[in-house]
């Protein structure tokens, strides 16, 4: 074997056995929460594409800084599912398919969908403390962006990505992404760019806490009063291959 199909078998390679085995013995099965986000998310795109729809979905989906606060806690539940309208809709519908499908797979629904809410909400919070900033700060932005739709799975997207890479240990995979979003920035500094760069910054400290959490448990076990080592995620989980531990 070569060094570069060791090096990608030793990245990629419990991530890959985890997805394949769940995928094999569950089909579609093993991803229903991603089938549910893909078809919500077309149909938002096709009801904001309709003249007695925009509005419709202005009002329950899009965020924008300059809202009160608590209409954009209440609109950022849907405004995952809602694709920005200057980009590609099959782009949003293609990476909710494949990043929260392995995620799915790999963490459980309902890890998926807190880490995606939690980083897409670190995002949303931060532009608001990036424009209180101002522009001549390197982590401010202009107060024109208070208006900028904030809406679509990008940040959510990025965060799982990150996350997944870790809990499978594809560091290189994970820092790789991490070096995107930052030339995104500096190629484009704009509001979208540096919420991706707040959703790592969020999911890293979900990190250090599921790291913490499993040292924690790992004491618990060696008196004899925890569970198996990789700790049981119950059905949510999948059929798949259980992550390695992080230490």
């Amino acid at each position: 074997m070569s060094t570069l199909a060791r090096h990608a078998r030793a990245e990629w390679g419990p991530l890959f056995s985890t997805v394949r085995g769940a995928l094999a013995a569950r089909r579609w099965r093993a991803v229903p929460m991603t089938l549910a986000a893909v078809c919500l998310t077309a149909l938002c795109q096709y009801v904001q594409n309709q003249p007695w729809g925009y509005q419709f979905v202005q009002n329950i989906g899009c965020v924008r800084a300059e809202d009160p606060l608590w209409l954009s806690l209440l609109r950022t539940p849907l405004s995952l599912f809602v694709p920005a309208l200057d980009l590609p809709v099959w782009g949003a519908l293609v990476q909710i398919l494949l990043v929260f499908g392995i995620a799915e797979i790999c963490l459980g629904r309902w890890r998926t969908l807190v880490i995606g809410y939690a980083v897409t909400l670190a995002g949303t919070l931060y532009a608001r403390v990036a424009i209180s900033l101002g522009p001549e700060n390197p982590l401010g932005l202009p107060a024109s962006d208070a208006q900028v739709v904030d809406t679509g799975p990008s940040a959510a997207v990025v965060g799982l990505a990150v996350f997944v890479c870790w809990r499978y240990r594809a560091y290189f995979t994970a820092a790789l992404v991490s070096a995107l979003m930052v030339v995104e920035v500096l190629v484009k500094n704009n509001l979208a760019g540096k919420e991706h760069i707040a959703a790592i910054v969020a999911v890293l400290v979900l990190c250090v806490l599921s790291a913490a959490a499993r040292h924690r448990d790992g004491g618990t076990r060696s008196d004899g009063r925890g569970s198996d080592d990789c700790g049981s995620e119950g059905e949510d989980e999948g059929p798949g291959v259980k992550p390695p531990i992080q230490s």
